[in-house]
């Protein structure tokens, strides 16, 4: 059994990771909201009872359930040296500028007596009042009336988003905002050094240094040829062009082609999962007012130039291009119905972010119940979670989930 599998978005889960919210959520406040990407302040207690109750739904169907923090802290306690080495550069990424502040915060994260305990302070944001002896150094720190020397990662339970397994292989991301662009510090630590997974020689399809942005809630693994990846608010054409080119030259790969969906750019679509997500094997859920909006490109091997892409426009429905693509007739399910009001309200809650456990099984937002008896009226078996804080952070389950590993669908 390989450790990493994923060459669809619909075959049988059967290891996924997830990260459940902590204290990084309770450091929310209004006045930082913005900054931290939230448009709302989740109530902790209630999203920790909500994830636990998602994390249900994958162990009552005999998936095994990976945590973000158990695996970084086993990493860090595997070697007392790259233990140093993470906490030095969390230090430099959190860009804390002072010599004597940083030797105070190593110490600090140090101190801590549980391994586990320290990750999720890096999580959760450091506090200037949790510093011991904190003294104010610079002239922002005179200024700024900002309580935090370190900030929250508040994002961080969209496991979707900082890293993707594709085949058998990493794409770890570039992320777009400064705010999470830190989030993928964990991924790339628990495959590097890892005890278990640093041993696997696993490849790395794109690189969290590389220059483009390039984000997990864009990448869609639709068989082992095809990738759907969106050009959104979050990814760059040329991040997808990287992509390619390592998929397609520079790693031993099955994948041939990537179905670049140009979405329009908004929070509202950050990526191509809020508004397109497969449920079956000929069926997707898609925010419908968008489709006229989007317009998708062929990238594949150019044949006659060593090492170069061929792109090519695709002038036609995205039902039609899937269908010649998948080789099967494709049905695009509405999210929230053809009602103009409903379909942008359920958008907006997550309503299309499904996340398949298997062919024609998803789990999906209670709230979003029109979507959800439209699936049902599709043969689609939902299993509906509850989400009133979880979707204040503007992601659905499949931005809180990244598979590790998916059976094989028959060919």
């Amino acid at each position: 059994m390989h450790p990493l599998q994923v060459y669809s978005e619909i075959g049988p889960l059967k290891k996924v990771l997830v990260h459940r919210p902590g204290g990084e959520i309770a450091n929310l406040t209004p006045k930082w909201l913005a900054n931290l990407l939230f448009d709302d302040i989740p109530w902790l207690p209630l999203a920790i009872e909500e994830h636990d109750a998602f994390a249900s739904v994958f162990r009552a169907n005999d998936i095994e359930v990976l945590y973000l923090a158990d695996l970084v802290a086993e990493t860090l306690d595997a070697d007392l040296e790259i233990k140093y080495q993470f906490i030095k550069q969390f230090i430099h990424e959190a860009h804390v500028t002072s010599e004597t502040l940083s030797e105070v915060l190593f110490a600090y994260l140090m101190s801590f007596s549980s391994t586990k305990a320290m990750v999720e302070k890096t999580m959760a944001g450091i506090k200037k009042d949790e510093v011991p002896n904190f003294q104010k150094r610079t002239l922002s720190d005179y200024i700024r009336d900002y309580p935090f020397v370190t900030d929250p990662m508040p994002n961080l339970y969209f496991t979707r988003d900082p890293f993707s397994i594709v085949g058998n292989g990493i794409v770890m991301s570039k992320m777009f905002t400064s705010t999470r662009s830190r989030e993928s510090i964990y991924g790339d630590y628990i495959f590097k050094y890892h005890p278990y997974y640093s041993k696997q020689n696993l490849p790395f399809y794109y690189e969290r240094s590389f220059p483009s942005t390039i984000e997990g809630g864009d990448i869609l693994v639709l068989n082992q040829h095809l990738l759907a990846v969106g050009v959104s608010e979050r990814t760059h054409p040329a991040g997808i062009e990287k992509l390619a080119k390592n998929l397609f030259y520079h790693h031993d790969t099955s994948f041939s082609t990537v179905l670049a969906f140009d979405i329009p750019k908004s929070r509202s679509f950050m990526h191509l999962d809020t508004i397109f997500t497969q449920v079956d094997y000929d069926k997707f859920t898609i925010h419908e007012e968008l489709q006229p909006a989007i317009k998708v490109y062929e990238v594949s091997k150019d044949l006659k130039r060593t090492q170069k892409l061929n792109i090519k426009p695709l002038e036609k429905p995205i039902d039609q291009i899937l269908s010649l693509y998948l080789d099967r007739p494709i049905t695009l399910i509405p999210c929230g119905g053809t009602d103009i009001i409903s379909s942008a309200r359920e958008q907006w809650s997550d309503g299309a972010n499904t996340m398949a456990i298997k062919p024609g099984e998803v789990i999906a937002y209670e709230r979003n119940h029109i979507t959800n008896d439209i699936l049902d009226k599709y043969g689609i078996k939902v299993h509906e979670i509850p989400s009133s804080e979880l979707s204040r952070g503007r992601g659905g389950p499949r931005c809180m989930s990244m598979p590790f590993y998916r059976d094989n669908l028959p060919k």
